[in-house]
């Protein structure tokens, strides 16, 4: 189900029926024994590289030693969230508005960023004919999931310059939510007029003719130097409080994996190509891959001011009651993880580890 529409009732129940078990478990018992199996949820995007690269290459499964890996896939973070909620994947990657959605869908309770994974890598492309900002009222953009985080940072900049825009496709700007495969189609064959992006779907609708880059995100973010978080691990709560060296395992991969990638970043662009071409069944051209992969900074660090921010924007385009984001990350078992490899430690929100 999308993440817009999910029963409170239905959620709450979930919850209750989790946390209750959780409880029983702890009875005179203290915490419950040690998982054999994890799942872990991603994206066949370059932005997932992270998880792309550390699950082909073995990485993950070495750092987990006799924790089983099982793994997910998904199209945009609103559903790996509903994939969270009941109990079908144990951590994911996911994009900063759909944690933050999770995080207030759920009180706090379900899940929390241990993470980073990439920062950057998405735009706005659009046909030829739209020349300027000024020129898009009226047309017809694509983003991947009504709620995920492209389709905020659209409707975010749609407001900014006063545009009205609805979740129904309404308004100055005409926002139409759908899989990143279908809007790579969908431009070829005229249907839409544009998209707001993550790699390598960006790079693949710039390739065609009649398409250009008007927004570079990176443009928006000034007051961080261009850095702004893209995709997040993010880890079941119950997870995180009874198996913590199981998510220190998890971590410790994802940190080698990032590493994996900045040492050869050549071949990991080329291990992303194949794992997205096998998920997806599709077929990606590998100098486009390696232009995408390289808009794409990979990293540990969370940027938590963005996430700060992308809960302002989900709050000012009607996407999110207002949050509380106190607890939402949980980054001492990373930054045990870095000490222990020789990283230097990432930092969280201000007064928040």
């Amino acid at each position: 189900m999308r993440a817009s529409s999910a029963p409170p009732g239905a959620l709450a129940v979930l919850l209750a029926t989790a946390l209750a078990a959780t409880a029983c478990a702890g009875e005179g018992s203290g915490p419950t024994t040690a998982i054999d199996g994890l799942t872990l949820g991603y994206f066949p995007n370059i932005t997932h590289a992270p998880a792309l690269v550390g699950v082909h290459n073995g990485i993950y499964d070495e750092a987990l030693g006799e924790i089983d890996l099982h793994t997910r896939t998904f199209n945009a973070g609103p559903d790996a969230v509903n994939a969270l909620f009941s109990g079908e994947i144990d951590a994911a990657l996911l994009g900063p508005s759909p944690a933050v959605n999770g995080w207030s869908r759920s009180q706090g309770q379900a899940f929390h960023v241990v993470a980073g994974a990439a920062t950057q890598g998405t735009g706005l492309v659009v046909r030829d004919d739209i020349e300027t900002i000024d020129d898009l009222p009226g047309h017809t953009i694509a983003t991947p999931m009504l709620g995920g985080t492209q389709d905020v940072a659209l409707r975010w900049f749609a407001r900014q310059r006063g545009w009205a825009v609805d979740t129904a496709g309404g308004g100055a700007l005409s926002v139409l939510p759908q899989d990143n495969p279908e809007t790579v189609n969908a431009f070829a064959l005229g249907e839409i007029d544009g998209a707001w992006l993550p790699e390598p779907h960006l790079s693949r609708v710039l390739a065609q003719d009649d398409a250009h880059l008007l927004v570079d995100e990176r443009d928006l973010w000034a007051r961080s130097d261009g850095q702004y978080a893209t995709t997040l691990l993010v880890v079941d709560a119950e997870v995180l409080e009874h198996d913590p060296e199981a998510v220190q395992d998890l971590l410790r991969g994802h940190v080698e994996s990032i590493d994996w990638i900045e040492d050869h970043p050549k071949e990991a662009a080329e291990i992303s190509r194949t794992h997205i071409e096998a998920l997806t069944g599709g077929e990606l051209d590998p100098e486009l891959t390696a232009t995408a992969f390289d808009n794409v900074t990979f990293t540990v660090d969370p940027a938590a001011a963005s996430l700060l921010a992308r809960a302002e924007q989900a709050e000012a385009i009607g996407l999110l009651d207002p949050v509380d984001l106190t607890g939402i990350l949980a980054l001492d078992p990373l930054n045990d993880v870095l000490d222990q490899t020789g990283h230097e430690p990432v930092a969280g929100l201000e007064g928040q580890r």
